[in-house]
């Protein structure tokens, strides 16, 4: 299982989302020379401010609005910070974003070190991540008991073109829903099963769709692996329907909607 859900009472830590390669600014950089870094960068909104690894506070885009150019950045920074500690549940970090407003806070030791930051799209994916244990713990006792064998579960990167998909369609405005969440680094692992070689794809068809269109060639996967190659049920559909990579998906507009369609021909 991985760590994030295996740390003594199965609650993920701060530690295990957290980003630690964070980048920071002086306390002695002036205005100017921040507010270029806010719009080369990509996606920042503010900097932790350290002085060594000590951080010092937070400086905002909105800090900057009404400061003088050439003004220090100790000089307009937030300095009442607050900051979690790596060993913090993420639920109790989330409660603190939400209930302050602030969209990333700065990690730090015991020592008032900087060890890392966390956002809320990095809770979000926490929460993400710890509902697909339970659907992957049900599909394999499921298969277990249906087929008669042992399955056990690794969690590893799959190339996308190894996969063997179990439908054979998907929809392209859940599609752009995806590959949103895909650029943000929200996608929730996919879930395969491993028969006999034969990586089937059991959950994650619009994942993986938006990861090819995005140019991506490995995905992270919970993989249940069965300790024995079995007649499955959704290979012979995807056999059936001539599913042999995910290139033979199709994609559907959701105008051409089964439902959508029989509800015009109503009217």
């Amino acid at each position: 299982m991985d760590e994030a859900f295996d740390n003594g009472q199965g609650k993920p830590k701060v530690k295990d989302y957290m980003t630690r390669d964070v980048s920071t600014v002086s306390p002695d950089d002036t205005v100017t020379e921040v507010s270029k870094r806010i719009v080369e960068s990509d996606g920042h909104n503010g900097f932790p401010v350290t002085d060594g690894r000590r951080v010092e506070g937070f400086v905002s885009a909105r800090d900057l609005l009404l400061a003088s150019d050439g003004d220090p950045i100790f000089t307009v920074m937030s300095d009442e910070l607050i900051v979690a500690h790596p060993d913090m549940d993420v639920t109790d970090a989330a409660r603190v974003i939400l209930r302050s407003g602030i969209q990333k806070l700065p990690v730090v030791d015991d020592a008032g070190n900087l060890v890392g930051i966390i956002s809320n799209a990095d809770v979000i994916r926490s929460q993400i991540e710890r509902a697909t244990p339970e659907k992957v713990g049900k599909l394999l006792r499921t298969l277990e008991s249906i087929h008669d064998v042992e399955a056990g579960e690794e969690r590893r990167e799959v190339d996308i073109d190894d996969l063997v998909p179990t439908q054979s369609k998907v929809y392209a405005d859940e599609l752009e829903g995806r590959q949103y969440e895909l650029e943000r680094g929200l996608t929730e692992p996919l879930v395969v099963i491993d028969n006999g070689g034969s990586l089937l794809l059991a959950d994650g068809h619009h994942r993986v769709m938006a990861a090819r269109k995005g140019g991506v060639e490995t995905m992270d996967a919970y993989v249940i692996v069965l300790d024995k190659r079995v007649d499955l049920g959704m290979a012979r559909t995807a056999k059936k329907e001539g599913l042999d990579t995910v290139d033979d998906i199709s994609v559907v507009d959701y105008a051409r909607h089964p439902l959508v369609e029989t509800t015009e021909r109503l009217q």
